[in-house]
């Protein structure tokens, strides 16, 4: 089923045989409106704050896990050389040990990475509303 397109994206069909074969194949062009809303990034006309922990939660959980799934690996490896199991617990344990440790450094090191990559959008988000209400202070002049 197709949606009713508003007059303005409506084409005749002289236009399209006019035109290149290839621009049968085109789809309609969307609006500023629809594509703002279809994005996924946030609004820049947004202007409610968030709180440090709703900007920070994923990478704060995400360093968490991984230095719980970190220590979760030092400990198996640790035991694996403390204690006298059999030889093949022994080689389970030393084979899983650094498996942990270093999933658990990757998630760790990606959370670390992940907040000045947020600290930065941050940055640039507030220079980017100071320019659109500079713009729109001198507009509406």
């Amino acid at each position: 089923m197709m949606e009713a397109l508003p007059a303005a994206l409506e084409v005749d069909e002289k236009e399209v045989d006019e035109k290149s074969p290839e621009s049968k194949d085109l789809l309609p062009s969307q609006t500023a409106s629809s594509l703002c809303i279809s994005s996924r990034s946030e609004s820049v006309w947004t202007t409610t704050s968030k709180s440090n922990w709703e900007i920070y939660r994923k990478p704060i959980i995400i360093m968490s896990v991984g230095s719980a799934i970190l220590l979760f690996g030092v400990a198996i490896t640790c035991m694996a050389y403390i204690m006298k199991l059999g030889k093949e617990r022994i080689k389970i344990l030393k084979m899983t040990g650094p498996a942990f440790l270093s999933l658990g450094l990757m998630m760790l090191v990606c959370g670390l990475v992940w907040v000045p990559i947020i600290k930065k959008k941050q940055k640039q988000r507030q220079k980017s509303m100071f320019f659109q209400s500079l713009k729109s202070f001198f507009l509406n002049r």
